[in-house]
């Protein structure tokens, strides 16, 4: 672990190379004991982070994983759309589980806030969509409409009355959407979150973070979604609504492109995909089902079983492209346990179908196997013709849900 972290350097972004539910919130607990300040830039509460740490699982929506070492500031950036009474849920359950962190918490004032009306407007636009993009439904997509329209309300506006502006928002809600607005709940939450979150509010992320750099702290940022998720470089028009990649972290953080150090791409040994859009590499039966079983592939935030199939190395290089990758963190790898063989995407070919290089299955357990001598020989060569095919090492393999299940190359 000396070794990798002396590589990662200052500041290491945590970025998912497919669509989502890799298992980026592992690596970011595991690595957040390491570094000083524990950052997330974009999204919002539709993005669930599962660790299990003493049997115990912790599930977080905007709160970094990486949380849970106390002692520690977390940021959360200006690139994020904040449901108010889901961050002061989040911030009770780690009290009751004994872990304080409003007294270190860092909201950026730049963030917007995602009302219980966008949840509605969500769920409306998705109804009469005549292709479903497979929203969570979580209000995202219109906070950020609302951002880019600069009618969002941002985090800084909780010391005001915002009674008539909200009156009037409703009334503009009803009439476009046909969503009725509860205004008397929206204004508790916004009264519930002043309370408590007013003191937490920093004027200026730019200069915070400028100040944790010249102060030779190291930072960790986790990354939302995932690459292929991006609104600009995703699978289109199947993606978020935010940036997901690791320039777009940077941009939501307020920080300079030359103070990224490293970029970890988090990749699962196989491939899922939850919503609408392309999967090249997807099995619909049996298999599919199989996969998902193991994995327990049903989604943190929503429980919507998700797709299931193959790893597409295309994209994964595709990611790489995009975001910088210093190495991988492939997760996940003991559920091919009981696989004969594990097809893996290379490419299309002329007629438009996926090629695939089959690999031998290994037959035996990697649960828990944490020296990558000891994992099966069929094991080591399917890594090493990710590494091949990719030419990015993979330094870090998960082989099951606990913090200490994972091998560090």
């Amino acid at each position: 672990m000396k070794t990798l972290l002396k590589d990662l350097g200052t500041v290491t972004a945590i970025i998912g190379a497919q669509w989502g539910d890799e298992g980026k919130g592992k690596m970011t607990d595991i690595l957040g004991s390491h570094f000083d300040v524990l950052a997330r830039a974009c999204g919002g509460a539709n993005a669930g982070h599962t660790i299990v740490v003493g049997g115990k699982k912790h599930v977080f929506r905007l709160l970094p994983s990486g949380c849970l070492h106390e002692g520690k500031p977390v940021v959360l950036g200006s690139g994020m759309v904040i449901h108010l009474p889901t961050l002061l849920e989040e911030i009770d359950i780690l009290k009751a589980a004994g872990v304080e962190i409003l007294d270190r918490l860092l909201i950026s004032s730049g963030a917007h806030i995602v009302f219980d009306f966008h949840k509605a407007i969500d769920a409306a636009m998705e109804e009469k969509r005549e292709n479903g993009i497979g929203t969570t439904k979580k209000g995202i997509g219109p906070a950020y409409m609302d951002k880019a329209a600069r009618s969002g309300i941002r985090i800084e506006r909780l010391k005001d009355d915002l009674k008539s502006e909200l009156t009037a928002r409703a009334k503009d809600v009803q009439e476009k959407y046909g969503v009725i607005v509860d205004l008397d709940t929206e204004l508790k939450n916004i009264a519930d979150a002043r309370t408590q979150l007013l003191h937490r509010i920093v004027p200026s992320l730019p200069v915070l973070m400028h100040s944790f750099l010249s102060e030779k702290k190291t930072i960790l940022i986790e990354g939302a979604q995932a690459t292929l998720l991006d609104l600009d470089h995703g699978t289109y028009p199947y993606v978020t609504s935010s940036f997901t990649t690791s320039s777009g972290a940077l941009q939501g953080l307020g920080m300079p492109p030359r103070s990224l150090s490293s970029c970890i791409g988090v990749i699962k040994a196989y491939c899922t995909r939850v919503g609408s859009g392309e999967f090249l590499t997807e099995e619909a039966g049996p298999i599919g089902d199989r996969l998902r079983e193991r994995g327990g592939e049903y989604g943190s935030v929503t429980g919507r079983p998700r797709r299931c199939g193959w790893l597409h190395l295309p994209d994964v290089m595709y990611a790489g492209y995009v975001n910088g990758f210093s190495c991988f963190n492939l997760t996940k790898l003991d559920v091919l346990d009981e696989e004969e063989q594990i097809p893996v995407g290379i490419g299309k070919n002329a007629a438009g179908t996926v090629e695939y290089r089959v690999m031998k299955g290994w037959k035996t357990s990697t649960q828990g196997v944490r020296d990558w001598n000891k994992l099966p020989t069929e094991a080591r060569e399917y890594i090493e013709f990710i590494e091949t095919f990719t030419k990015v090492p993979v330094r870090l393999i998960g082989t099951g849900q606990a913090r200490e299940d994972i091998i560090v190359r």
